[in-house]
This record gives C-alpha cells, sequence and structure tokens, in this order.
C-alpha cells in the first residue's frame, strides 16, 4: 500500500520540476528576444525609423533593412552629388578654397591648386587666403584686393564669408578671382586717352606754331625751312591718323580674307618696303629664304604690314652698321616669322605693355625716328586675326626677337614643281 501512493507522487514531482524548468526557460527566452526587439527599436529610431513598441525582433530586423538599404541609396546619391559638386567648382575660373570649423582645408579646386602652385604668388596667396579664412571662421566677411608683381603682373580680388548653420559657424569660404585682365583693360583705356591725345597736340601744335612763324618770317629762306617743316609735321599728323584707321579695320574684322599665300612673297614685298628705310639708316638687312612651298592663310595686306612694322622697328633701334635678320620656318604645324636685331633691346620691365597702343619705352627716340606708337599693337592684332601670336625676347643693350607666330597651311603641290 505505501509503495502505490510514493510512486505517482515522485512521478508528479518530477513533471512539475520540468515543467518550471520549462517555464523559465521559456521566460529568459522571451526576456532575451525581448532586450534584443527593444535594442533594435532603439537603433532603428536612432536612425529615423519608427517601429511599433512591442514589436517583434524580426519586424525590428525587418525595418533596420530597409533602413539600411535606404541610407546606402542615399549616401550614393550624395556621392553623385558631391562628384557633381566638385566638377562644378573645378569648372569655374575663380579660385576656391573650403576650411572646416578647426581651420583645416577640405576642399580645393583647380583653379585654387593653379594658383598656389605658381612660383612668383603662391606662398604669399596662400598665406593671405589662410589669414582671410581665419578671419571668416571668427564669424566676419572680409574683401580685399591684392597685387604681384611678375613677370607678369597678377591682381587678384579675394573674399572671404563664414559658413552658418543658423548661428553656428562651421566653416569657411575663400573666393579669389583673377581681375588682371579687367585692371589691364582699364590701364589701356586711359593710357590710350591720353597718349592719343598727347600725340595728335604734338603735331598739331607745332604745325600751328610753324605757321605763325612763317607770316612773322620776312626771309625767304626761312619761310621756305619752316614750310618744309610744316610738311614734315603734317605727314607725321597723317601717319598717325592712318595707322589708327588701319587698327581700326583690323578689329572691326575678327576673322580677315582666308587667302592662301607663299611666305616666300610675304618676306620679298617687306623686304622691297623696308630697304630704302634700311639702307637710309646704314642697318644691313638679311633675309634668308624659307623652305620652299610653305605658306600662310590670310589677308596679305595685314601679313606684310605687320611684318613691315617689325622690320622698321628693328631698323630704328639698332645702331648704325648693326644686322637685322628676318627669316621664316615651320615649326610643330605653325609658320614663324622672326625679326632679329643687335640693337638697343628692351627693358624687361617694359615688356608686357609694348604691345599696347602708343605705349612707348623711349618716347624721345620714339618721336625722333617718327613712329606712331601704334606699330606693335597693330603686329599683335593681325597675329591674333590670322590664328596666331606674336611674341618677343629681349635683352637690354644686346638685341630683341619678335616672332609672329602662324597656323601653317598645306603646299600646293602644283607650286612647288
Amino acid at each position: 500500500m505505501p509503495v502505490s501512493i510514493e510512486v505517482p507522487w515522485a512521478v508528479s514531482a518530477l513533471a512539475a520540476a520540468g515543467l518550471v524548468g520549462a517555464t523559465v526557460g521559456a521566460s529568459a527566452v522571451w526576456r532575451e528576444r525581448r532586450r534584443d526587439s527593444e535594442r533594435m527599436r532603439a537603433i532603428a529610431e536612432g536612425l529615423g525609423v519608427c517601429v511599433e513598441q512591442g514589436a517583434s525582433a524580426a519586424a525590428a530586423t525587418g525595418e533596420l533593412e530597409l533602413a539600411a538599404a535606404g541610407i546606402l541609396d542615399r549616401l550614393a546619391e550624395a556621392g553623385e552629388q558631391g562628384a557633381l559638386l566638385r566638377e562644378a567648382l573645378d569648372s569655374l575660373a575663380e579660385a576656391v578654397v573650403v576650411a572646416g570649423p578647426s581651420g583645416e582645408i577640405l576642399l580645393q579646386n583647380r583653379a585654387a591648386v593653379a594658383l598656389s602652385a605658381q612660383t612668383s604668388s603662391g606662398v604669399l596667396l596662400s598665406d593671405a587666403v589662410r589669414s582671410a579664412l581665419e578671419v571668416a571662421r571668427g564669424g566676419d566677411a572680409t574683401d580685399r584686393e591684392l597685387g604681384f608683381y611678375g613677370p607678369p603682373r597678377l591682381d587678384l580680388f579675394l573674399r572671404a564669408r563664414p559658413l552658418r548653420d543658423g548661428e553656428k559657424v562651421l566653416g569657411a569660404v575663400v573666393v579669389v578671382e583673377d581681375v588682371s585682365g579687367a585692371h589691364r583693360v582699364d590701364t589701356v583705356r586711359r593710357d590710350f586717352v591720353a597718349n592719343v591725345s598727347h600725340e595728335l597736340r604734338t603735331p598739331i601744335g607745332a604745325i600751328a606754331l610753324l605757321g605763325e612763324t612763317i607770316l612773322a618770317a620776312g626771309d625767304p629762306a626761312a619761310t621756305e625751312r619752316l614750310a618744309g617743316r610744316v610738311v614734315q609735321e603734317a605727314e607725321r599728323l597723317g601717319r598717325i591718323v592712318d595707322d589708327l584707321l588701319d587698327l581700326s579695320a583690323i578689329e572691326a574684322v575678327e576673322t580677315p580674307v582666308r587667302e592662301r599665300h607663299q611666305v616666300a612673297e610675304i618676306l620679298s614685298e617687306a623686304a622691297e618696303r623696308v630697304c630704302a628705310v634700311a639702307e637710309a639708316a646704314g642697318t644691313p638687312l638679311e633675309f634668308a629664304s624659307p623652305v620652299p612651298g610653305l605658306a600662310v592663310a590670310g589677308d596679305r595686306r595685314q601679313l606684310v604690314g605687320a611684318l613691315v612694322n617689325l622690320v622698321e622697328n628693328a631698323v630704328k633701334y639698332s645702331e648704325r652698321g648693326s644686322r637685322v635678320a628676318v627669316s621664316a620656318c615651320e615649326d610643330d604645324g605653325r609658320v614663324v616669322l622672326t625679326v632679329s636685331d643687335e640693337g638697343i633691346g628692351i627693358p624687361r620691365r617694359h615688356l608686357e605693355r609694348i604691345f599696347e597702343r602708343f605705349y612707348r619705352v623711349d618716347r624721345a627716340r620714339s618721336r625722333d625716328s617718327g613712329g606712331t606708337g601704334l606699330g606693335l599693337s597693330i603686329v599683335r592684332h593681325v597675329a591674333r586675326a590670322h590664328g596666331g601670336e606674336v611674341t618677343v625676347e629681349s635683352r637690354e643693350g644686346e638685341g630683341s626677337t619678335f616672332r609672329i607666330v602662324l597656323p601653317v597651311v598645306a603646299a600646293d603641290p602644283g607650286e612647288g614643281a
């Protein structure tokens, strides 16, 4: 009897213990899952994803996966937009530098890198940019102009602004604009007005004075001599007017007539026009024959006139007996017309401006030689109108070399025969 009672009780006790253990284990698993779900929900909310209270871990995981996919899409989009912004900044002519809140440089566009790489002004410019960024990071805007003596002369306008999010300064940006061209144009315009007034006033005043002297003179010999001076001044005035008209015509026609001309013929015509001047000055001319068939396309009168201007200048500023050499060759698909002399040369500080209208290195000598101050300006405009350029190399006291560089045109097979 006692045995039959104890056996079921033991079984019941074991079953109860197993049930309690299972319940405790299940509760622990449930709590762990709940904690995981709460952690995932907190993470999701931190990412801006709304997960319902009490949602399962699987539901929270699904929301997180969707959020992660959205974040990846936004990152990809942000990367594309960043690349587009960088490309846009690199396309600007202005230099742009962006600094963070602690002064670290976050971005420089291509123009900024190029400016800072210039050996003549890069270090000074970098110092100015850092100083402006420091001021802007303090919350103040600043504008300033910077001038660097070259050559070439460089004028920059620097603007620095703070980058804000409300009242908080996140960093600063500096924009550097190259205003050298605008300054140069203003200088040329002012000088042109002053110079043309002066150049015209001189012969006009001389003619008026000579006329008064002739009227007062009673000596026929003196009258004849003074009349000759009047003619000279009138001719000088005419040359100035002619050169101004030529320059105006060249500037007005952006694309001159594109006829094909042999370079040898251009040199030959230029030689005929300047040989008398060279003989009178005692300056021998050396015209080297170019390669047969070498040709250019353009306005023959303008091209010959440009070459004549260079040769006449070389003769005027050379000592008697010194040599002036004229040559032409082909170099990398371009025709190079070269005029070299052994004259007085050009000081380095004047090289940037000698192609400006009426600009003179030595005003007294220029007037004595009969120059109008427009010859080199005409040469530059002719070269540019024909798709080329004019360059100069000079050493004071040793001479100068001018080169007109023009596109070459293919030779006509029939002309080489």
